[in-house]
C-alpha cells in the first residue's frame, strides 16, 4: 500500500500541517463549539456559561478537556490546540 493510499485509508485528526492556515476567529469558534460540546462530560467544573476569552484560556481549556475526555475527542482538541499554537506564535512574532 502506498503513503498516499494510507493516509486515504486512515485519515484520522492529525495535525494540519500542509493545510491551509484556518483564521484566528474560526479556531476561537471551534474551540467553543468543543467547550459546548464537552461541558457535561469533561467539564462538569467549570462554570455553566464558561467560554474562554484568551488564547491561554483555550489551551488550559482544551488541556481539561484532554484530561476527560474519549479519544476521538482527547484528538480533535489536540487538532484545536495545533491550530492555537500556529495563531500564538504568529501573534508573538508579529510583537
Amino acid at each position: 500500500m502506498t503513503r498516499a493510499a494510507s493516509l486515504q485509508a486512515n485519515p484520522g485528526p492529525t495535525a494540519p500541517t500542509g493545510a491551509p492556515m484556518l483564521a484566528r476567529d474560526e479556531v476561537q469558534r471551534a474551540v467553543d463549539r468543543l467547550v459546548e460540546e464537552c461541558r457535561v462530560e469533561c467539564l462538569w467544573f467549570i462554570r455553566p456559561d464558561y467560554l474562554p476569552s484568551t488564547d491561554e484560556e483555550r489551551l488550559a481549556i482544551l488541556d481539561a478537556i484532554q484530561e476527560r475526555s474519549t479519544r476521538e475527542v482527547f484528538q480533535r482538541a489536540g487538532v484545536l490546540k495545533t491550530w492555537l499554537s500556529r495563531h500564538c506564535s504568529d501573534g508573538s512574532a508579529a510583537s
